[in-house]
């Protein structure tokens, strides 16, 4: 790990501390001050960012093969995660009382790395400018394809709860899916993504006061986010189950990539530069987004503040590890035949 890389990494946990110290001072107003700053983030700072990323994206340039080798796995790992919290919070009392959209924040916690302020400068410290265009390109659609699809799930979980509620044993389908549709679509992560698309397939550039407007708002949301990390900590501590955020941590940082890189080679057939951003990409650490997608829904926030500092942590020990393992892959032999596969 490069000295460059590390103090990246030490200014996020410094970021954090501002916020956990802010926090433990009485200076963010307790819970209130809290909900009242990821409501900030999440509906404003983050919409601005995601709007104006979507709408400079070029989208006719990008390397589509590898988007695929790289978001197929992640939607699979994200739908198994949940699949299986569902399952096992069903044996879970306590687990049972976070609500039907829980599942689907523990899938965002284990699955949405932090591709920005530790994808980007790691990419550019370990494969030059030629990996970190690769790196831009995961970036440009890491959100609207893992949060889009978070979303919907959790949604859809929300109507079928509510209609049992209202006492529907089984609940109208149009309503339900009207429901969600409106939920998904009116959503602080869905809506600006698809403005955004849909400015870019006008090809016309940003009006410059829209665009300076929305890039001060993204570049607030990153120091905003990372200080929400440290004040969730400092609200909700480590949780009650913090094994459990252990164990998705490290699932976040050895699993995950090791699904991503079996199928890169075995299916896609990919090798050299290609296959070390894809691996390292999936294997980054938590990112903040998720513990916002937590507070949107207003659970397991402990949760995944846990799982965010954890797994930066202990990505300074999984990083060098995924490193040598790709150059032990590279010296094998094993690669070329990979390359020849594809050929």
């Amino acid at each position: 790990m490069t000295l460059d890389l590390f103090l990246r990494l030490l200014a996020l946990f410094i970021v954090g501390g501002i916020g956990f110290g802010a926090a433990r001072a009485g200076l963010t107003g307790g819970a209130v001050g809290l909900r009242a700053l990821s409501n900030l983030a999440f509906l404003v700072f983050v919409p601005a960012l995601l709007f104006r990323s979507m709408s400079k994206v070029d989208l006719a340039h990008l390397p589509w093969t590898l988007l695929l080798a790289f978001f197929a796995p992640l939607l699979l790992w994200s739908l198994l995660v949940r699949l299986g919290v569902a399952r096992r919070d069903r044996d879970d009392v306590r687990a049972l009382q976070d609500g039907p959209a829980a599942s689907a924040v523990s899938a965002v916690t284990a699955s949405f790395g932090n591709t920005v302020q530790v994808g980007l400068p790691f990419a550019a410290a370990m494969f030059g400018e030629a990996g970190l265009q690769l790196h831009i390109a995961i970036v440009s659609l890491h959100a609207l394809v893992l949060l889009s699809a978070q979303t919907v799930l959790a949604e859809i979980a929300l109507a079928r709860a509510a209609a049992r509620a209202a006492g529907a044993t089984r609940p109208p389908l149009g309503a339900m899916l009207l429901t969600i549709l409106r939920q998904s679509l009116i959503h602080p992560v869905t809506l600006p993504v698809l403005a955004g698309l849909g400015w870019n397939a006008l090809g016309l550039p940003l009006p410059r006061l829209l665009d300076e407007v929305s890039g001060m708002l993204a570049q607030a949301g990153v120091p905003l986010c990372l200080a929400l990390i440290g004040v969730s900590l400092a609200q909700y501590g480590l949780g009650e189950r913090w094994r459990r955020s252990a164990a998705i941590a490290a699932m976040k940082l050895l699993l995950l990539p090791a699904l991503v890189a079996a199928s890169a080679v075995l299916v896609f057939r990919l090798d050299g530069l290609a296959l070390s951003v894809l691996v390292l990409a999936a294997a980054l650490p938590t990112g903040s987004n998720a513990m916002l997608f937590a507070q949107r829904y207003q659970v397991r926030e402990a949760e995944a503040s846990t799982v965010i500092v954890l797994s930066t942590a202990g990505f300074m020990l999984s990083a060098p590890l995924w490193l040598t393992l790709l150059d032990l892959w590279r010296r094998s032999g094993f690669s070329g035949f990979s390359a020849a596969a594809a050929g």
